[in-house]
């Protein structure tokens, strides 16, 4: 079978052979184990799926929560001849059932299907005729509670898994603690362990903290100083617009991306930073997941994530294409006091719970007792306006009530756009002054959906464009010009928040909020702040070493290229005096090796050590070192 994969991976990508763990993974699936990849960012995920998938009868269901990702390897995978389709929110329901039937008749051998559609009546109904390979689980952290991105829609993958229960789980993630490595499988249900580690080093990435009272200036002297594409992470929308504006006021080219920006432009946005056009764009985390640009020279972070795997991933995105690049976190003593801020916005008290939860069934006037199964728009801004509240910890109880089994919350669904014409079809016919363009729009609709004179029909753009030879930018903007004719009405695509009652109304006093669904997770989330101030603060050990033994592996050696170890290069013996002192400070005893950590100048330290024992500072008790006291 091995040769079948190579055979395979040559034919369809044009490689000679595997990489790093691929083989391993594709093997282990290939033989029906339920298998964990963990692979870094720009590992070659996507092949360990891709290739057992091809080799396999039947089809290969692929959960992603990344909808530009399905969009992207579906027309990649098309390109190359393989048969392929994505189910998210935004198709038609006409172009779903077709797409499962596809799949159903054996015409699809990957399907990519966001995770909220799990759940989905039609979904699962479909799902119990088709011959499934496997089932391929992206981003698997995000099943997990105790992982720091835990999305409550990939529990649905346990209900699949019910249907298809001799379908083997691949799990696959580039950011997971040995806690949640255990938390994956158990969670996946995964008949026996099984893990394959690739370690998470990259050489060629450079971690860089920043000390600074001055972020801006810092900001703009790096990007100055090196060359080539460029992220900035920011913690909110309105600072990547502010970000944006005055780095174009120093003359560099940069533009922002945040989930709040209206789809087409965000595809704009992308594509031309993408293309090279724009050398640097600011976002927030919603940016850069699933994005083919392996080029990005630096990635730089002016407000500190709230965990090392936040952070970790998004420095990843920098140098995929194996040359040298930065990962630069700018910090400076205020964001210690705002990153412990996080845990009471993250978690607010049981009693502001309640209080959502009540002032929730105002809104949508729902009595004690009723409301089961009822599903509601959350438009949060609104609600928060209601009721003066911050959106942030009313948006944090959703998720507790949430997981306290009282509501669903769907956190912005992508709601498709709608078109109803004003006009009635005689009166179309008899117009004059439109564009070539706006011509063809009307005809495309006029073709492709019914009952457009009698309501609002959902439509995709991506058809409309295709048959029109538009681009789908231009298809908007299109759209835009005939609602201000008066022609048609437009709804745009748009991202909505959805809250449904999963029980009857409680009385608010009667709401059970386990420890499970809050103060267990409040834990780990102050422990997860914690070890961020403390690399960002410490600077004593490795930036690479730290980051690699959060994630497990112990046994790294030292980068020397980070600021830590660049520093101690430069140490001379005094500071490495210091240093030893500091490192025996604790009490306990530490072997000589141990002081390699300081260091990767082993004479500067051995000179050190020397000195301080001559001064009898330190005991050197058969290799073992102590302080006198």
């Amino acid at each position: 079978m091995s040769s079948e994969y190579k055979d395979i991976l040559k034919k369809y990508w044009g490689y000679d052979d595997f990489r790093g763990i691929q083989r391993e993974i594709i093997e282990s699936i290939g033989s029906g184990h339920d298998t964990l990849g963990l692979m870094p960012t720009g590992g070659g995920k996507s092949i360990t799926f891709q290739v057992p998938a091809l080799a396999k009868k039947g089809t290969c269901i692929v959960i992603t929560p990344l909808i530009a990702l399905m969009k992207d390897q579906v027309q990649h995978l098309r390109q190359r001849g393989i048969k392929a389709a994505a189910i998210y929110t935004g198709l038609s329901h006409a172009q779903i059932i077709q797409t499962l039937e596809n799949a159903i008749f054996g015409g699809i051998k990957l399907l990519y299907i966001s995770p909220e559609r799990l759940a989905s009546e039609l979904f699962q109904k479909k799902l119990i005729h088709m011959k499934i390979s496997f089932i391929c689980v992206d981003e698997a952290h995000c099943i997990s509670q105790w992982g720091y991105d835990f999305r409550p829609s990939y529990l649905s993958i346990c209900d699949i898994r019910k249907l298809k229960p001799n379908a083997p789980v691949l799990a696959l993630t580039a950011t997971a603690t040995p806690e949640t490595i255990d938390d994956i499988q158990k969670q996946l249900g995964f008949n026996e362990k099984r893990v394959f580690r690739m370690s998470f080093e990259r050489k060629n990435l450079v971690y860089v903290v920043r000390k600074t009272e001055d972020k801006e200036g810092e900001l703009i002297h790096i990007l100055q100083s090196v060359k080539g594409s460029a992220i900035v992470y920011t913690r909110n929308r309105q600072r990547t617009k502010e970000t944006a504006e005055t780095l174009s006021r120093h003359g560099l080219s940069a533009t922002f991306f945040h989930a709040g920006l209206d789809h087409v432009e965000k595809d704009i946005r992308q594509q031309a930073w993408q293309a090279g056009k724009t050398r640097i764009i600011v976002a927030t985390n919603a940016f850069g997941m699933g994005i083919d640009k392996p080029d990005v020279r630096l990635v730089i972070h002016i407000d500190c994530p709230d965990s090392i795997e936040a952070y970790f991933q998004e420095a990843g995105r920098a140098g995929r294409d194996g040359q040298k690049a930065y990962a630069v976190l700018l910090y400076n003593p205020n964001d210690r006091t705002k990153l412990e801020q996080r845990i009471p916005t993250q978690f607010p008290n049981k009693e502001y719970i309640r209080q959502v939860y009540d002032q929730m069934a105002y809104f949508y006037e729902i009595a004690v007792g009723s409301g089961y199964n009822c599903t509601f728009e959350f438009p949060i801004e609104k609600f928060c306006r209601t009721y003066r509240h911050f959106p942030l910890p009313v948006e944090s109880s959703l998720k507790i009530l949430h997981r306290a089994g009282y509501i669903e919350y769907r956190e912005e669904e992508d709601t498709q756009a709608r078109v109803m014409f004003i006009l009635e079809r005689d009166e179309l016919y008899r117009l004059k002054k439109n564009s070539p363009q706006e011509d063809a729009i009307i005809v495309a609709l006029l073709r492709n959906y019914t009952g457009l004179f009698n309501g609002f029909q959902y439509i995709d753009e991506a058809i409309l464009a295709q048959q029109t030879d538009m681009e789908r930018p231009q298809v908007y903007m299109t759209l835009r010009e005939l609602a201000q004719k008066r022609i048609l009405q437009f709804i745009p695509q748009k991202k909505t928040p959805y809250v449904r009652y999963i029980q009857r109304r409680e009385d608010s006093e009667d709401l059970m909020i386990p420890a499970a669904a809050y103060e267990n997770l409040k834990e780990k989330f102050a422990r997860r702040i914690q070890k961020m101030v403390e690399y960002t603060t410490e600077n004593h050990e490795c930036r690479s070493r730290v980051l690699l033994r959060y994630f497990g592996e112990t046994d790294a050696k030292d980068c020397g290229q980070c600021d830590v170890c660049l520093d101690r290069r430069s140490m001379p013996t005094n500071d490495a005096k210091t240093a030893i002192l500091r490192l025996l400070s604790d009490g306990k005893e530490h072997s000589i090796t141990e002081l390699r950590t300081i260091s990767d100048d082993s004479e500067m330290i051995e000179e050190a050590l020397r000195q301080l024992l001559r001064e009898e500072h330190v005991i050197n008790d058969e290799g073992m070192l102590s302080l006198n006291d």
